[in-house]
Formats: structure tokens, C-alpha cells, sequence
């Protein structure tokens, strides 16, 4: 049984992609979102009913959703691929990344895009003031992440890891990397380096078209 991942277009499943180029594992891609009723919707919600992407079916069936969480299992499973670093000390803090991105980073974005979350039934004006402090503070975490996980070339190794994928993908949004490299430019030189290598550029492209 062949890996199964659910995901769309410009979306988080850009970095479990990603994760399984590096590891040179197969899997079927199914074009799913909860926003798009015209994708396989139905069959995302029958494997997940929480209608997340990504989500990952595993070669065993073992559902798995959560970014974060698919990283490290095919960290786990594909040692050689180097999405979880050898070495303690390393693999000790692209852990520690991973989670800060998804419990910091991941969380705020969704206070972006649904204000109604953190204040229900917001009035316009209310829901302007929540994105736009909402957005500060998005920009805030990823400089604290930025002074705290040095990129050299890449987070914790000489070649991209699992925290280089998650940060490349959910700094696409909300602003942050206009803001990263206006703040942190020697730092945010990180995504280019992540997007152009020769076994993620093909996915980076077809998730984000280069303009003519």
C-alpha cells in the first residue's frame, strides 16, 4: 500500500511534499480542501473528519494529520532522509522548531484568517483590530525564532531538514517574509536556499508558479 497524501495547491501540504521528495519515498497525491467542494472533499473527510490538510495515510493505513507531527513520523521512519538530524543536540532543537512553529506561528494564522475565533461575531472594525494585532504578533514570534534558530546554511545541518520545510511553507503567509527580510535579511535568505534545492524546487514551483 502506497503512501496517500491529502492536500492542495499553495497549502501546508507543501511541506510534507516536500518531506517525502527528501526521504525519495512514493505516494499518491489527492487534491482535497475543505475550502474547494469540488475537490475530493468526501474522501478526505471519510480518512479524516476534521477535513485537515495535510493529511497522510501511511503504507500501514496509520491516518496521521498536523504538520508537525507528519514531519517527525517520517523523520522517524525515513532516518537517512535527514529531516530529523543524528545528532542529539540537533535533532533536539528541530524538534523544539517544530512545535514553536505550530503552536505560535500556525495558531496566529489562524487568528488572521478566522478573527471570529478569538472574538465571536466580531463588527468589522473588531475584526480589523484582531488581524491587524494578530498579524504583529505573527511577525513578532518569527523574529524571536529567527534570533533563536540560526540558519547556517540550514536549521541545525548542511542540508534542509524538516524545521527548514515547515518554516519555508508557513513563512509564505500573512506577511512574514516580507517582514523577515526587512527585519532578519542575512536569516531569510534561508527560503531561497530551501526553495531552490535541486530535490524541493519542483514542488515549490508547482505549489507557488514563478511569475513570467
Amino acid at each position: 500500500m502506497a503512501l496517500t497524501l491529502y492536500g492542495y495547491q499553495g497549502s501546508g501540504s507543501a511541506a510534507i511534499e516536500a518531506a517525502l521528495r527528501l526521504a525519495d519515498v512514493p505516494y499518491e497525491l489527492v487534491n482535497a480542501a475543505s475550502w474547494d467542494p469540488a475537490s475530493a472533499l468526501d474522501e478526505l473527510k471519510r480518512v479524516n473528519p476534521l477535513a485537515q490538510i495535510p493529511t497522510l495515510v501511511l503504507d500501514d493505513g496509520t491516518v496521521m494529520s498536523e504538520s508537525a507531527a507528519i514531519l517527525i513520523e517520517l523523520g522517524l521512519r525515513y532516518p537517512a532522509s535527514g529531516l530529523l538530524p543524528a545528532e542529539p543536540a540537533a535533532r533536539a532543537s528541530v524538534l523544539r522548531g517544530l512545535v514553536y512553529i505550530a503552536a505560535n506561528c500556525y495558531a496566529t494564522i489562524g487568528i488572521i484568517d478566522y478573527p471570529e475565533r478569538a472574538l465571536p461575531s466580531p463588527s468589522e472594525d473588531e475584526a480589523k483590530r484582531v488581524v491587524q494585532r494578530s498579524r504583529a504578533r505573527l511577525h513578532e514570534l518569527w523574529d524571536r525564532f529567527a534570533d533563536q534558530f540560526p540558519a547556517h546554511p540550514f536549521l541545525g545541518q548542511a542540508a534542509p531538514n524538516a524545521l527548514d520545510l515547515l518554516a519555508t511553507v508557513v513563512s509564505k503567509w500573512s506577511g512574514s517574509r516580507p517582514h523577515l527580510r526587512s527585519t532578519r535579511p542575512a536569516w531569510a535568505l534561508l527560503f531561497d536556499k530551501v526553495e531552490q534545492h535541486p530535490a524541493l524546487a519542483a514542488v515549490f514551483e508547482r505549489h507557488w508558479p514563478k511569475q513570467p
